[in-house]
């Protein structure tokens, strides 16, 4: 059981898909949550349909739908990092680096959630996991947190090995289909917006479980 849960993630919408149900569980036992999100996902290609939206709008419309998505799931404590999307790869290692250590030293958290670093496919998702794995490193064994990530690039199991936590979410479904629902600019996933849609059989099947890789620090 988890009292103190980390999530570092660069953009808003990255806990929806693969976390937002195991974040609802833990909450639900009595862990707190903190939430660094590094963006405000201000170079997304989707802007939604909204006519008023545009490219300098965006980011205040994604930090909505990020407060909202925090709400559906029991996040009590969201942090925006204020780093720029698609630019984490770029950023300087001591200020990013930095940034991440402060976090964690003032959290004290059980286990941090973030990407695989080379397995998550965007590259704003790898900085963001590497970045995290390097401050953990620099940390004394005995005080590392567990680092679990998520990881979606393909044929992966070949180089990483298989996930080694499962998380069955299937009796949170609704609030991470309200996660899904509040990036509305970002998502148009046919079949999650009736009101019954968590009790569906083929979505519980796809959105029931969540897997992550425990990531392997040496000495």
């Amino acid at each position: 059981m988890y009292q103190s849960i980390l999530v570092i993630l660069p953009h808003p919408d990255d806990e929806c898909f693969g976390l937002s149900g195991t974040l609802a569980k833990y909450i639900s036992q009595g862990a707190k949550v903190t939430y660094g999100c590094l963006t405000l996902g201000q170079m997304g290609r989707n802007m939604g349909s909204a006519p008023y939206n545009s490219r300098v709008a965006l980011p205040s419309v994604r930090k909505k739908e990020l407060e909202e998505s925090c709400r559906a799931i029991g996040i009590q404590d969201l942090r925006l990092m204020g780093f720029h999307d698609k630019t984490i790869e770029f950023e300087d290692r001591e200020l990013l680096d930095g940034a991440i250590e402060d976090l964690i030293r003032e959290v004290k958290p059980d286990v941090i959630y973030t990407f695989y670093p080379d397995y998550a496919v965007h590259p704003d998702h790898d900085a963001t996991g590497a970045a995290v794995v390097r401050v953990v490193e620099r940390m004394p064994k005995g005080e590392r947190p567990p680092v679990l990530c998520m990881a979606f690039a393909r044929d992966l199991e070949s180089s990483i090995g298989n996930p080694d936590v499962f998380e069955d979410v299937k009796d949170f479904l609704k609030p991470k289909i309200a996660s899904i629902l509040s990036h509305r600019t970002q998502f148009q996933v046919p079949g999650l917006d009736g009101a019954n849609s968590h009790k569906s059989k083929e979505l519980q099947e796809r959105f029931g479980t969540e897997r992550f890789w425990t990531y392997p620090f040496g000495g």
